[in-house]
């Protein structure tokens, strides 16, 4: 008999050592954990190199905020930290160049005041270190300024500071006229800001009230932004058959107005007839008036006549005088004769 080749195949899975097995999963698990987390920091899927910069405050900065160069977006800041008086903004920036001479500042990217960080890139050599304050701006917060001076107005005591102003004057009241004048600016400054003190406080409550309901349609008014932005994008698509229908439009006008120049003598005329035409119904139209309301009746008359068969309706009034009128069965009214004549 012939020798049959027998073939071994590999150990099936679930009798391979679990304990290896479980190890190996687990030890593959956390390094996707980590590359999934630390993704920014990967030289090939990463968010690009790091980069810091110093800044005298903040500005309404924060992280997770875009990072652009001429407007284009090429990362986000990660960090911001406080290193004594100087505020430090970490960033990553990605498939640009950043010279030594490059400048970095807080804008302000919608109306309802988020901010991002705009890069622009000097200098021909390499960025070592961090961008300097001298090269970094922060934008003015007009919300924030309103915030504090609603806080700082609200602490000051008017009565002791009209009180101070006004011994102040009499301290001065020997001193030259353009220093009484001054204080006494001063004083009547401090009355009218002392009279007008609970008008103040409404305003600023009310303007908090406003800026409270902006901020609670923060939502819609990114919708409405978005929207916008979609609408322009969408006519930018549309901008060349916008400009073929422009086109279009002009070069009608222009054979429009080769056609009646071409015409004028046939159209002059023509214009000129209609013209005394409409000049003579006008004159007229009170004539036309009457006509047409003598026309009404006439005519709802006829189609009484001749509404009632193949045969035109008429009266006969006044053909004979009592004496000769001659007795007709079933007259009623002895007055006027009906008849019926006519044909189809």
């Amino acid at each position: 008999m012939s020798e049959r080749k027998i073939t071994k195949f590999p150990t099936a899975f679930a009798e391979r050592n679990k304990i290896l097995t479980a190890t190996i999963g687990l030890v593959v698990m956390t390094v996707l954990f980590l590359v999934a987390f630390n993704a920014d920091a990967m030289p090939v899927i990463g968010g690009g190199q790091k980069y810091q910069a110093q800044f005298a405050e903040a500005g309404g900065l924060k992280a997770g905020n875009e990072v652009r160069v001429a407007g284009v977006k090429v990362g986000k800041v990660t960090d911001i930290e406080l290193d004594g008086a100087t505020v430090v903004v970490t960033f990553r920036a990605k498939g640009v160049h950043l010279g030594d001479q490059t400048t970095a500042a807080v804008k302000v990217k919608t109306t309802l005041g988020q901010k991002f960080l705009s890069l622009d890139p000097l200098g021909r050599g390499e960025l070592d270190g961090p961008i300097p304050r001298a090269h970094t701006t922060t934008p003015y917060d007009v919300n924030a300024a309103f915030s504090d001076l609603s806080s700082t107005i609200g602490e000051i005591d008017t009565d002791s500071m009209e009180q101070s102003l006004a011994v102040l004057a009499d301290a001065f009241e020997n001193t030259p006229e353009s220093v009484r004048t001054t204080l006494k600016g001063l004083t009547d400054l401090s009355k009218t800001i002392s009279s007008r003190d609970d008008e103040l406080a409404d305003l600023l409550e009310a303007t908090s009230k406003v800026s409270g309901t902006l901020k609670s349609r923060n939502a819609e008014f990114a919708r409405l932004i978005n929207d916008g932005s979609d609408l322009l994008g969408e006519l930018e698509r549309r901008r060349q058959s916008v400009g073929k229908m422009l086109a279009g439009t002009a070069s009608l006008g222009t054979e429009l107005r080769g056609l009646v120049k071409d015409n004028e003598k046939q159209l002059r005329p023509a214009l000129v007839k209609l013209d005394k035409v409409a000049d003579i119904l006008q004159r007229n139209q009170d004539e036309l008036d009457e006509a047409l309301e003598k026309l009404g009746p006439y005519y709802r008359m006829l189609a009484s006549a001749t509404g009632n068969g193949h045969w035109i309706d008429s009266y006969v009034c006044g053909l004979f005088d009592d004496q000769h009128r001659p007795v007709l069965d079933n007259d009623v009214t002895r007055d006027c004769a009906p008849a019926k004549g006519g044909g189809e």
